[in-house]
């Protein structure tokens, strides 16, 4: 009786809304009250102008993207939210903050002549040290420019090693005991791009749990997540029939990378689909998300396993995939595949 309480009790744990802490820092190069041109270049500063002008126009801009994206990215975290009362699987806070009036730091590449962002100065300078081991701190949301240095929509830094939207560079981010992922964004685009950064990233974390990255090319179609949920394979085009949920870039019925606003239809069980097979199929075009790209990123991550999914695949639950999002350290110590044991 004593073990199947403690089961319970596990399991009801694991079923709770978790929290994602967030460090937001910002970059803002500035001449008196304006953003300074000859640094952050023309984009950042016509999206200034856009934004109301200067500096405090587009802080205001980025204040308000970073409070639409911590709400978006918790609907989006609800299991098919579109049509069930699901909770969602994440909630983020922001729990600090940092402005900086001056240019990004940057370090020479010894493989490319564009400088890279140096996330290292970066972490320096915010104490991302204290904030992460401390403060509990798992993702650090970087605003600033784009265009005259590299960088990355996602870099982690791991005890474990670097799973990100990056080249994994080992050395280019602190390690801390714990595992924290930098978002870059250009404070010249909007909320869609945020959106799909964090997708990105997501994607790479279930691919790399999935066997993705070591397996070859021609055994992608048999991959949990590559080959059966999202229904792809080498190409990156949407191969089963019928189509699966597709990917950030790939709507089930797209024909190319960005195609959101499709307006052919396939069939397609990403509203019903089951691992196993057997959902239920309907004819699909982009009218269902409006054909508005945000929506559909929206829509997509309600795909992903989330709380009470309900789903099994092969006699076996499938885990909450947004847990490797909050609980990456866990997911690698205890070796957690997409499904439970």
């Amino acid at each position: 009786m004593a073990y199947s309480l403690t089961a319970v009790i596990l399991a009801l744990a694991l079923q709770q809304t978790q929290t994602i802490k967030v460090f937001v820092v910002g970059y803002y190069p500035v001449v008196g009250d304006q953003i300074d041109k000859t640094i952050a270049g023309e984009e950042a500063f016509n999206a200034a102008t856009r934004a109301g002008g200067g500096y405090a126009g587009l802080k205001a801009k980025t204040a308000r993207l970073t409070k639409e994206a911590c709400a978006t990215l918790e609907e989006a975290s609800r299991f098919r939210g579109y049509k069930l009362p699901s909770k969602p699987a994440l909630r983020y806070e922001v729990v600090g903050e940092m402005t900086i009036k001056e240019g990004i730091p940057i370090r020479a590449q010894k493989s490319a002549e564009t400088p890279l962002l140096d996330y290292n100065a970066v972490m320096r300078r915010i104490d991302a040290k204290t904030w992460v081991e401390k403060k509990g701190v798992q993702q650090i949301w970087m605003w600033g420019y784009h265009g005259k240095n590299g960088l990355w929509e996602s870099n982690m830094s791991s005890p474990t090693g670097d799973v990100s939207n990056s080249d994994r560079d080992q050395t280019d981010l602190p390690v801390f005991r714990k595992t924290y992922t930098v978002f870059h964004y250009n404070y010249g685009r909007e909320l869609g791009e945020m959106l799909e950064n964090h997708m990105h990233q997501l994607e790479h974390l279930i691919n790399w749990v999935d066997g993705r990255d070591t397996a070859p090319p021609e055994k992608w179609p048999e991959l949990l997540f590559w080959g059966n949920f999202v229904g792809s394979d080498i190409s990156h085009k949407i191969v089963t029939k019928p189509a699966h949920c597709g990917w950030t870039h790939y709507a089930p019925n797209s024909e190319s990378d960005y195609d959101w606003t499709n307006p052919r239809f396939v069939e397609t069980d990403i509203e019903d689909w089951k691992p196993d097979g057997g959902g239920k199929t309907q004819k699909m075009n982009a009218d269902r998300w409006g054909r508005d790209p945000i929506k559909w990123r929206i829509y997509w991550m309600q795909a992903i396993p989330g709380l009470d999914h309900g789903l099994t695949y092969k006699g076996k639950k499938l885990r909450n995939w947004w847990s490797f999002v909050a609980e990456w350290d866990r997911a690698m110590k205890e070796k957690w595949t997409l499904v439970e044991p």
